[in-house]
């Protein structure tokens, strides 16, 4: 029996978690590539993606490089394996194309932290105020955004605003508090979202492992609850500042490319792992927190996958104006500079 006979007989089980029903294996490999060669599309996994989904991919990366990726593919159909908001990030690149998402109930509970009416009605409290949003934000929001910014830039981007004028800066108050402590900004108001992964990677577990691991270089992301723990136990001496390192997806890659380091701490969500060890293998790369999986991530399975390109679905569609908006946000971040690692 083939994987597209399991779909045929109903084998894929369509339950809250998510599809299950298919194995990750040599056959559904086979199968994926054959289906999106088919349909003429591309696929995209961001670095929080189960392995066996990110080694199917044609790009991994996070989620703004692979919305620029979707909107230069010759592909006419994109099927973006990440959840919700990235997929609208994708559309909103490339409005003239498809864009599939293999499950449409993967969400962010980051994204789902701030909604349009809510920014709305924060801005109507500061007239005059400049609007700086995360990517990881619905397209609804960028629309009502002054300025997008991803992890690795958002220091640039906040001070490219003029001294005197207020700065609104949302969802995630652990990267806006990261910011304020950079750019030494009084008059930023920060939004008190966050992601529940990251928000969970706690200080004292930070601490122990750092006790145990006293050689390790340390790669924090600044969504993480624990990114002013890993300052100050750089500060108070405990581990040497020049191993602290806060960093986005992207940029944790790139300093693994360059490291010398035997033995890395890794505060993020544990798909990362994967690319990490793949980007240098020489060194042992360990969690910090091992149950820092988003359930959201992991509803983009294989059998959602199959199902995707066997059905067309689920279909990312932006109405226009919005779309528009949010395009000029995104546009005026890349006009500031490089914009680097999109979370």
């Amino acid at each position: 029996m083939t994987v597209v006979d399991r779909i045929v007989d109903g084998r894929i089980i369509d339950g809250p978690g998510g599809y299950t029903g298919v194995e990750a294996d040599e056959q559904w490999a086979a199968e994926v590539r054959r289906l999106a060669s088919a349909r003429n599309a591309t696929i995209l996994a961001h670095n929080y993606q189960v392995p066996a989904i990110q080694d199917v991919a044609d790009h991994v990366g996070d989620s703004l490089a692979l919305s620029r990726i979707a909107a230069a593919a010759p592909e006419s159909t994109i099927v973006f394996c990440g959840v919700h908001f990235m997929a609208e990030t994708a559309k909103i690149l490339s409005p003239d194309k498809t864009v599939l998402i293999p499950d449409a109930r993967a969400g962010c509970s980051l994204a789902d932290s701030i909604t349009a009416d809510e920014l709305a009605a924060w801005r109507d409290e500061h007239p005059g105020a400049v609007v700086v949003s995360y990517v990881n934000t619905t397209a609804a929001v960028k629309a009502l955004t002054d300025i997008c910014c991803t992890s690795s830039n958002a220091v640039d981007v906040v001070n490219s605003i003029p001294a005197d004028r207020e700065v609104l800066f949302c969802p995630d108050q652990f990267l806006g508090a990261h910011v304020r402590r950079m750019t030494g900004r009084d008059n930023m108001h920060i939004w008190a979202g966050e992601c529940h992964v990251h928000a969970g990677i706690n200080g004292e577990e930070l601490s122990e492992k750092v006790r145990s691991h006293p050689d390790a270089e340390l790669y924090v992301h600044p969504e993480c609850g624990c990114a002013t723990s890993a300052l100050y136990l750089a500060g108070e001496g405990a581990v040497p500042a020049d191993r602290v390192k806060i960093l986005s997806t992207g940029g944790m890659l790139e300093a693994a490319k360059s490291s010398r380091a035997t033995q890395v701490l890794v505060a993020t969500e544990i798909g990362m792992l994967h690319q990490l060890r793949r980007a240098a293998p020489g060194i042992d790369f360990e969690a910090v927190n091992d149950r820092a999986s988003c359930r959201f991530m992991k509803m983009i399975t294989p059998a959602a996958l199959l199902r995707c390109l066997i059905e067309g679905a689920d279909e990312v569609d932006v109405d226009v104006e919005t779309a528009r908006r949010a395009r000029a946000s995104v546009a005026r971040m890349i006009e500031i500079g490089r914009p680097g690692g999109g979370e």
